[in-house]
């Protein structure tokens, strides 16, 4: 069991890796402003709770599998820096779980925000 010391400096470890990876990661800094900007709409539009959970579940799901695909581009990167067919297949597999967490979430902006346009 962790004692109170060890768990916060966990937390503060895990604060300073996605900080890390939100500086060095241009996608994960135009992912980042996309939730923002997402987040400023819901208060613009004053979406509702259920609303609020699906945006705030959508830009968490998005920002965890961008940081999950740089660490392993960053770690595959370490292994070599050769042309390896595998590191290709790991780094391609882990940014089509980005693309399809992306895509899930664009999604369901439009389908919350869109109808708020148009009225």
């Amino acid at each position: 069991m962790k004692s109170p010391k060890q768990l916060i400096q966990s937390v503060g470890n895990a604060f300073y890796g996605f900080f890390t990876a939100l500086k060095s990661e241009t996608s994960l800094k135009i992912q980042f402003t996309l939730g923002i900007i997402a987040i400023g709409l819901g208060f613009y539009f004053k979406i509702n709770t259920t609303e609020w959970m699906f945006v705030v579940l959508s830009i968490s799901a998005v920002l965890t599998t961008e940081t999950i695909n740089s660490s392993i581009e960053e770690l595959a990167d370490r292994v070599t820096l050769e042309k390896d067919p595998m590191v290709k297949k790991v780094k391609d597999m882990a940014a089509g779980a980005v693309l399809i967490t992306a895509i899930a979430s664009l999604i369901i902006g439009c389908l919350i925000f869109i109808p708020k346009f148009i009225q």
